[in-house]
């Protein structure tokens, strides 16, 4: 069920000359949704379009595309003695499904005025814990796993048209399976929101995976872990609902780096076999 980061859906592989800088090396999908790991000298400082990107003792570091990204973006790496190298890199364009309903109750379209200060809360709070930067990121040494078995019904940047009105596009994998099939952490981390009934998305689990890679868990049945636990890769954290407004059971998994929506398909291997059965 695993896969390392650095070789799942492998698209770049991209070893930049050496300069004063050191060498830099980027591996993982060049395109938006995708997340690449990064490889320079210990002890440099990288940029992305400005941003900073955390750079560990082994001058590993990850930077993401979200789904509407632009076909470009610059990274610079300053080494530490005070070299600098520039890179254009080339973000690869996606096609996204479009799917157009048309008929529904106007409730099923647009939540009630009186829910507003509720949702903005809870999409406040989301937003926070999800610009923790940690510096342990085990993920970079083990990489993922899935966190359920099941079917995927729902994939990254498809986007719904209900009655004429375009709905946010998808941002995660949309895993059917059986009301309490166990839900397990992808990669290690720490528990950063615990919550059992979100408006839109019922019980729901965050995990921070350090530099700024996290996890949503989306529509549990059950939470079984607590803000601040730490969590191994696959323990069980919680189990498979149809919570929030979930139209049956069925897990959403979601991981952002920063606010920035990444394909959580672009870090795993293939759904194991025995989930086909």
């Amino acid at each position: 069920m695993r896969c390392r980061l650095m070789l799942a859906g492998l698209l770049c592989c991209l070893w930049l000359p050496a300069t004063a800088a050191g060498e830099l090396r980027l591996e993982g999908k060049q395109e938006q949704g995708g997340l690449l790991q990064g490889q320079t000298a210990p002890g440099s400082a990288v940029t992305l379009d400005g941003r900073p990107v955390r750079v560990d003792g082994q001058g590993r570091f990850i930077i993401g595309f979200g789904r509407d990204a632009a076909p470009a973006a610059r990274l610079e790496v300053t080494g530490p003695d005070g070299g600098t190298h520039s890179q254009n890199l080339e973000i690869a364009l996606r096609t996204y499904q479009v799917q157009r309903i048309d008929g529904l109750p106007s409730k099923k379209v647009t939540p009630p005025e009186e829910v507003y200060a509720r949702i903005q809360a809870e999409n406040a709070k989301i937003a926070q814990v999800r610009q923790i930067d940690t510096p342990e990121a085990p993920f970079l040494d083990s990489g993922f796993q899935w966190p359920a078995v099941g079917i995927v019904t729902g994939v990254y940047g498809s986007q719904r048209v209900l009655n004429g009105i375009p709905k946010r596009p998808h941002y995660g994998i949309d895993i059917a399976a059986a009301e309490g099939t166990p839900i397990l952490a992808p990669a290690a981390g720490t528990v950063t929101l615990a919550e059992e009934d979100l408006y839109y998305t019922g019980g729901t689990i965050i995990l921070d995976h350090g530099h700024g890679l996290s996890s949503a868990f989306l529509h549990l049945k059950d939470v079984n872990v607590a803000v601040g636990d730490q969590v191994d890769q696959g323990q069980q954290i919680g189990t498979l609902g149809g919570t929030g407004r979930a139209t049956g059971p069925h897990l959403d998994w979601r991981v952002n780096w920063f606010e920035v929506r990444i394909d959580p398909a672009y870090l795993l291997g293939p759904m194991p076999a025995a989930a086909q059965n």
